[in-house]
């Protein structure tokens, strides 16, 4: 009787074991490029930020291949949080904005030097959101009917 309660523990053993690998694997996200003339799609970790894109590429003689850029400058892991990406409405816009859904923090990632690259993490300050800036926008004089365009 022992050894058949000792081979059922190793068997639920193991079963538990062949479980935890898929628990503990990664979630990601996906989101294609807002660009309409570009196929690239971009991959991130929820839960550590990392992002990294695919797109399809041609090659001669063949169905074609699928072209991948690893997480660059800025793009690898942060510090531990919920992440998401978002992509703008802007048909000709390649890169997307990786969010912290937790801290609010923003940064765009984008294909650069055949890598993923990120700018640095920021949450905007309420001061800075309600004063217009002076120097990174245009100046437009009064009674033209123009305003400028904000990115």
């Amino acid at each position: 009787m022992r050894p058949l309660g000792s081979a059922a523990l190793i068997v639920a053993v193991l079963a538990l074991g062949g479980l935890s690998g898929p628990a503990l694997a990664a979630s990601y996200d996906f989101v294609p490029a807002p660009q309409t003339d570009l196929n690239r799609i971009y991959r991130i970790d929820r839960i550590t930020g990392e992002v990294s894109s695919c797109q399809y590429g041609l090659q001669e003689g063949t169905v074609g291949v699928t072209l991948c850029y690893s997480a660059g400058e800025g793009a690898g892991a942060q510090p531990p949080g919920e992440y998401g990406l978002v992509a703008s409405r802007h048909e000709r816009e390649g890169g997307v904005f990786r969010v912290n859904y937790r801290t609010g923090q923003m940064s765009i990632c984008y294909v650069f030097d055949e890598r993923v690259v990120c700018t640095p993490q920021m949450t905007p300050s309420p001061a800075a959101s309600t004063a217009a800036p002076t120097a990174a926008t245009p100046s437009v004089s009064s009674g033209t009917g123009a305003s400028p365009q904000r990115p």
